[in-house]
């Protein structure tokens, strides 16, 4: 099974810049193009929150509009910028999603269970796990304890080292390490959040951040680096299921010099 993974895409209103200066919406649109192009074709696609700038009506329908072309079936999940109301209306054809309060969910989707966990609190750019949500997750995870599992959540429950994203993480990641470390089903955790390719181990399990289709923040790990963004290239990730494990790629999105071969005609290593 392959699965795509983007996040933090922000989409503002048709015409509008991020910060004045990214066109979030045609960097959006590149993706697209790139995952059409794309063989194999992903089985899947999860979002990772973020979907938008502002949580607004029109900005959903202006991200469902330029994700139109893709046939394959995407999972969404909140990220701070994101408005959980406003989400459910712009998605109400994902059955996953709940009708009313936290938007978490677990679905089957080929071999994998797919957990969406909401990490959102309104009005802040942090994100949380309170007790409510942590109990809602020990449970899911606890019913369904053969079934190799991917976890989706927009806040990283780890520390980055960047200062200022770091300031903006996640309340409640001890507990949740303490949670995913009781059930070996858990494959990975995938975040976004940080905009950038992110590692590391949490409560034994792989947790991964991806990076963005648009900005990347700027990797600073001075105690008192600025909140700032690079125009670096964009990416996304590829997330490979082969029965009993999962293997993942980093991909960078763009028009790139290459692929050039290793070997000539002869066969011989080009030197």
């Amino acid at each position: 099974m392959l699965i795509a993974q983007i996040t933090d895409t922000h989409i503002r209103l048709p015409g509008r810049l991020a910060y004045r200066r990214v066109d979030t919406a045609a960097m959006l649109r590149t993706f697209v193009a790139e995952l059409l192009k794309l063989d194999p074709k992903p089985d899947l696609i999860v979002h990772t929150g973020d979907l938008v700038d502002f949580g607004e009506d029109a900005e959903y329908a202006h991200l469902r509009e330029i994700l139109a072309p893709l046939q394959t079936e995407m999972i969404v999940i909140p990220g701070n910028h994101d408005e959980r109301n406003a989400m459910r209306r712009a998605f109400r054809d994902h059955a996953y999603l709940p009708a009313e309060g936290f938007l978490h969910f677990a679905a089957w989707r080929g071999p994998l269970r797919i957990i969406g966990l909401d990490t959102l609190v309104p009005g802040q750019g942090g994100g949380e796990l309170c007790t409510e949500r942590l109990a809602w997750l020990d449970a899911t995870l606890r019913s369904e304890p053969e079934v190799p599992t991917l976890i989706l959540m927009h806040h990283p429950p780890f520390l980055t080292g960047i200062a200022h994203m770091d300031r903006l993480g996640l309340a409640g990641r001890e507990a949740f390490a303490e949670v995913v470390a009781r059930y070996p089903q858990v494959q990975a955790i995938l975040c976004g959040h940080v905009h950038r390719t992110v590692h590391a181990r949490i409560g034994g399990r792989s947790a991964m951040i991806c990076p963005s289709p648009a900005h990347q923040v700027a990797l600073d790990l001075t105690d008192n680096g600025p909140s700032a963004f690079r125009l670096e290239p964009p990416g996304y990730m590829l997330h490979r299921w082969t029965g009993d494990q999962l293997v993942s790629h980093t991909a960078v999105i763009g028009d790139w010099p290459g692929p050039f071969p290793f070997f000539d005609a002869n066969g011989q290593l080009i030197d």
